[in-house]
């Protein structure tokens, strides 16, 4: 007889299966529900992209998990271009298949397992923990390299700008943050998803070298073409920066046959030479953001950190109601939104509200709260 189990045992819960009795609840109203709950694009996918995909729909052969030259290019120049990160070759590149599978595989690509320390921000996506999960390590979330006491992780995530509290660190705590690890030999991945979603002040990559000191050494960052491009369904994503900690990651990827389609290999390099899709979904965020939070404002609610991300990390305080206590009754105005402890016990005062919804469904969201 197959056992089975024993993996998916040491996960935590699949925290969205919390949510449908209250998706339920908020579709119960008169004119249906605004979800903002998980913060899936809904504008459409920019003709650049569209464009790129039919130029390159006959592909009948195999990719290669390298990727191809122009993909990682693409890459390079975007990164020295838009954030100021210079000095990286093509060979310190990879091309994902999504964001979310590497940041869930990357300590078995490692080889990190029991005994081993993985380290991942107070408020995070889960992912960071399923990952330090799945290969039996010890996972500590917290934002203080303090709290790692005696012992030394053997990776450690960091996520500016934040999901889900949109919070950005400043340049001085980035440095700080590469400093140590490196006089520890620890490897430092940053999670550099919503970099182009920034509303108040400036983000910047780890690897700008304000930051790095110019190098990559040790620092590896994932960016993810979801969000910025409207590309949630293509799972264009690429991680880039230490050469050895690349060919490593390639040396292993190649033999599971991770590849990122060829078609989708072809847009993610379109989309990253145009900047002018970019902008324009960035105003339509701005936008839908300004509307949203001068409607919480009004009904009481306040708005912490969330100055870039798609999202606004939203309380009544300490003293208010628990997140799960928001959740219903935002739900009962048939807005759907996440509790903040779906990312960690720190948010149990908060909910995450996305800003991904058309601009129907955000006016009448505001509508809503403002009755």
């Amino acid at each position: 007889m197959v056992t089975l189990g024993a993996v998916s045992g040491r996960l935590p819960d699949f925290p969205w299966d919390k949510l449908p009795q209250y998706a339920a609840q908020a579709r119960e109203h008169a004119d249906g529900i605004v979800d903002l709950s998980i913060g899936t694009p809904v504008d459409p996918t920019p003709e650049v992209a569209r464009a790129a995909l039919t130029a390159a729909v006959d592909s009948p052969g195999y990719p290669l998990t390298i990727g191809t030259p122009e993909v990682r290019q693409s890459v390079v120049d975007w990164l020295a271009g838009t954030h100021g990160v210079t000095g990286l070759g093509l060979d310190q590149v990879l091309p994902l298949i999504g964001s979310k599978e590497f940041i869930a595989s990357l300590p078995s690509y490692l080889g990190l397992g029991p005994g081993d320390l993985i380290g991942y921000p107070a408020l995070a996506y889960p992912t960071y923990e399923v990952g330090a999960a799945l290969v039996g390590a010890k996972a500590v979330a917290t934002d203080s390299l303090t709290a790692f006491g005696p012992e030394t992780p053997k990776l450690l995530w960091v996520n500016s700008p934040s999901n889900p509290s949109g919070r950005v660190l400043p340049d001085e705590h980035l440095k700080k943050v590469v400093d140590w690890c490196r006089e520890r030999g620890v490897l430092l991945v940053s999670d550099e998803c919503y970099l182009d979603c920034v509303w108040e002040g400036e983000a910047r990559s780890v690897l700008h070298p304000d930051i790095s000191g110019g190098s990559a050494e040790g620092i590896l960052v994932v960016h993810s073409l979801s969000k910025r491009s409207n590309l949630a369904g293509y799972r264009c994503a690429f991680v880039a920066g230490d050469r050895d900690v690349i060919a490593e990651l390639l040396a292993v990827r190649k033999n599971m046959g991770l590849m990122m389609p060829a078609p989708q290999q072809h847009v993610m390099a379109a989309v990253l030479g145009d900047e002018v899709h970019v902008k324009e979904q960035h105003e339509r965020y701005r936008a839908r953001r300004t509307t949203l939070r001068a409607a919480l404002e009004a009904a009481g609610y306040t708005i912490d950190h969330s100055e870039a991300s798609l999202y606004l990390w939203t309380t009544k305080g300490p003293d208010g109601p628990d997140c799960w206590q928001m959740v219903a009754d935002l739900a009962a105005q048939g807005i759907l939104v996440a509790p903040g402890t779906f990312y960690g016990a720190a948010g149990s005062h908060h909910v995450r509200i996305a800003l991904t919804a058309t601009d129907e469904r955000i006016a009448a969201a505001a509508a809503r709260l403002t009755a």
